[in-house]
């Protein structure tokens, strides 16, 4: 789904998100994140959005360099669980300082958009659909014998 067809509820705006432009969010305090670049992480995507209806929670997309897709899950749920390789987690775990990326709403935003906007204020991408379904893509494929 494109979030230019998507129906964002201004009246809902976390104080997180910034009223222009994009601002770093220190992980870990409102959420914590998962990227994975590239075609992996739109994949990933396309697949939550498939299993939620079009609501797998805030999503968002980074247009140039990596092409990174931040899966925004609630916070201290990424610090203790295994990823797959190719899944970056951000968050406040001990000694450990992570910083997101976080798009406007609306207007200029570029190089990021919102792929999914936030919905409410305790709903999150869920971090065990997210880490199953990332494993599946991210797996290596399966050796010949």
């Amino acid at each position: 789904m494109d979030t230019r067809n998507r129906v964002v509820n201004l009246e809902f705006v976390p104080d997180w998100i910034p009223d222009s432009g994009f601002r770093l969010r220190k992980a870990g305090v409102q959420f914590d994140a998962v990227r994975v670049d590239g075609d992996a992480g739109r994949r990933i995507a396309d697949a939550l959005e498939r299993m939620t209806g079009g609501d797998p929670g805030p999503i968002v997309a980074e247009a140039s360099g990596r092409r990174g897709v931040y899966f925004l899950v609630a916070p201290r749920s990424t610090a203790h669980r295994s990823w797959p390789p190719g899944a970056t987690r951000f968050n406040a775990a001990a000694g450990r300082v992570s910083y997101v990326p976080v798009p406007a709403l609306r207007g200029a935003t570029w190089p990021l958009s919102w792929r999914c906007p936030p919905t409410t204020a305790d709903r999150f991408v869920h971090t065990l659909l997210l880490r199953t379904v990332a494993q599946e893509i991210l797996a290596p494929p399966p050796r010949e014998s």
